[in-house]
């Protein structure tokens, strides 16, 4: 009987006619979602080290597209997860702003940073033309 339908039908050996799928519109839109995503997304920017926040009752979230300058309480400061010097501080402040002239650098220094060097690295970072530098802080309680 199989024969008779192939024979009739014009069907293939397997009994009906070869589904055949597309995929190029799949892989299209699939690239499509990867760039929508990598353009919308906001990448942020660690300091590479752990810090303990001196707490503030008057601290505020920050908002994204920040550059974060960490200060350990040994004085060591750190941008994008390495050691970088004092003198250092304020070129790579230069290069964040020229990539976003509306960014924020946020200094998160230690608790039991030093004050002198945390005014040093704002120093930096005003002098590279950051007009809103913030100190992080943490809430009570939090």
């Amino acid at each position: 009987m199989l024969r008779l339908r192939s024979r009739l039908g014009g069907m293939d050996n397997n009994g009906g006619d070869e589904a055949e799928i597309n995929m190029a519109p799949l892989i299209d839109m699939v690239f499509i979602l990867l760039i929508f995503f990598l353009v919308t997304t906001t990448f942020v920017r660690e300091s590479g080290v752990e810090v303990q926040r001196p707490t503030a009752a008057t601290a505020a979230a920050k908002q994204k597209g920040a550059l974060v300058v960490a200060v350990a309480g040994d004085s060591r400061i750190f941008v994008d997860r390495r050691q970088v010097d004092l003198r250092a501080v304020r070129g790579l402040v230069e290069r964040f702003l020229a990539e976003d002239p509306a960014g924020a650098v946020i200094i998160a220094a230690d608790k039991t940073t030093p004050t002198g060097r945390t005014v040093e690295v704002l120093d930096e970072c005003r002098l590279a033309g950051a007009k809103d530098v913030a100190v992080a802080a943490k809430r009570p309680g939090s």
